[in-house]
């Protein structure tokens, strides 16, 4: 008679030997041996986070939605073929590479005569955005990954609630993770004031439409009559993000021009993918309009698209460096590629400076991230610890003629498996502006030595090491 011990270690040995060729055929070779990692030493753990979270293809219900977006993006693309109002930029052949991949990634064109403003402080965003919607005509839209039900949200809230009773529509997208708190608490009354509010890739064991639990849509997106945009990385949530002793430092951008139609495409497509309403026509793309001299690019990236859009455009933008290159990302965990681009561009004599948070909000994450240290500092990347709160906001300078700011961090999750939206933005003034931020940025954080960094206690080197090798399951 066979025990069930037996039967439990035979089974053991089946799911090991299956997933095996699983993992193997569907995953890069570095992922895959995350996974099987954890299979082989807890077989049933790891049979189960499998079948929630290894994979992050898309149901095919939402992929066919999204051939139907990229339809509708193209023939918004030949709206600003020849337009007279809109103007197509000649840029160096450094950037001109760079605009056409986005374009080739996204179906986005570069489109010239947009008016952009940076703004860091989190209660200037809020009241800011709180303007724009009190001056609102027909519709708000807001796509956020965090909507907390705190002082700001619900300022926002009743902000919407003002406009509702003058008769725009309002519509808020909120991912169903990140804002699960508020979908429970602060939906119910707003609905009830008339405010749309729908999740984005809500969580269940049964759920439909997404095959894999963890895909987050983790865009922060704000549209106002189809002429005023914000973007970035500030969610609506207070500076304090709920922790009294870690401030956030954030940064987003408010646009009018051109470019407010393409992010407002942004919007549609996930409103299209989470309600099946479709909003078209020119109270949603109206005429565009010149409002200042900053060429712009919209490039939203996530498992719906063949290639990992984000991840493309910076290993790509790195290797058009020939000067200087600056980032700043609260959460750095690079794929192989994005690393040796890093040290590629050092090498060729590029000044490579990365600037992350001393102090991570996510004690994995951030272990995993600091094992990449000492090869950067090897590398010689300049490397700066942000000591005045968690600097979140997430962006990228090359030289003085590309800026990028967005909602992707630079590490795998954002690369592969996070719905996320980033803006590139072109020309000496706008990444002069950038520059300015980043110099702020270093001024009030601490340059890491490799002769310091290499000090730290051995527990400190294992844990980062093990935290390390799920570098690509984070």
């Amino acid at each position: 008679m066979i025990s069930w011990t037996l039967l439990y270690y035979i089974s053991e040995w089946v799911i090991r030997l299956v997933m095996v060729a699983v993992v193997t055929r569907r995953r890069h070779p570095a992922a895959a041996m995350a996974w099987l990692l954890v299979i082989f030493f807890l077989p049933w753990v790891g049979l189960v986070l499998y079948l929630l979270v290894g994979e992050n293809y898309l149901h095919g219900r939402r992929i066919k939605k999204h051939a139907r977006l990229l339809t509708e993006l193209k023939a918004l693309g030949e709206r600003f073929v020849d337009h007279p109002h809109i103007a197509h930029p000649r840029l160096s052949p450094s950037s001109s590479v760079t605009v056409a991949l986005a374009q080739s990634l996204s179906g986005m064109p570069i489109l010239g005569g947009n008016e952009v403003h940076f703004v860091a402080q989190t209660h200037e965003v809020i009241d800011q955005l709180i303007a724009d919607i009190d001056a609102a005509q027909h519709h708000v839209h807001l796509l956020f990954y965090v909507y907390a039900d705190d002082e700001s949200g619900q300022c926002v809230a009743d902000t919407l609630a003002r406009a509702v009773q003058r008769g725009v529509t309002c519509r808020v997208l909120v991912d169903g993770v990140g804002s699960a708190s508020m979908l429970k608490t602060l939906r119910p009354g707003m609905i009830e004031q008339g405010i749309e509010v729908q999740a984005a890739l809500p969580v269940g064991l049964f759920r439909r439409r997404v095959a894999r639990l963890d895909l987050r849509n983790h865009r922060k997106l704000a549209v106002i009559d189809g002429r005023i945009a914000y973007s970035g990385s500030q969610n609506i949530v207070n500076a304090d993000y709920g922790r009294k002793d870690l401030i956030w430092r954030e940064l987003m951008v408010r646009l009018t021009g051109p470019v407010v139609l393409e992010l407002q495409a942004v919007f549609t497509g996930d409103w299209y993918f989470e309600t099946d309403e479709w909003l078209n026509g020119p109270a949603f793309f109206p005429e565009p309009q010149e409002t200042g001299s900053v060429a712009a690019q919209v490039l939203p990236s996530g498992p719906n698209y063949p290639t990992a859009n984000f991840q493309r455009l910076v290993v790509a933008a790195l290797h058009t460096a020939q000067k200087q290159v600056s980032m700043t990302t609260p959460y750095f965990i690079p794929d192989e590629p994005f690393l040796q681009a890093m040290q590629v561009a050092v090498l060729r004599g590029v000044d490579v400076d990365l600037i992350v948070p001393r102090r991570s909000d996510h004690v994995l994450v951030g272990a995993a991230g600091r094992a990449y240290y000492e090869g950067l500092l090897q590398a010689g990347v300049n490397l700066y610890l942000f000591t005045d709160g968690l600097l979140h906001a997430k962006t990228m300078r090359i030289d003085n003629h590309i800026a990028l700011i967005g909602s992707s961090n630079f590490d795998i999750r954002s690369f592969a498996l996070n719905f996320e939206i980033n803006l590139l933005l072109y020309g000496e003034q706008v990444t002069e502006a950038l520059r300015v931020r980043h110099e702020g940025y270093k001024e009030r954080s601490e340059r890491l030595t490799l002769d310091r960094w290499v000090q730290r206690s051995t527990t400190q080197v294992i844990i980062q090491d093990v935290a390390k090798l799920f570098s690509p399951l984070l």
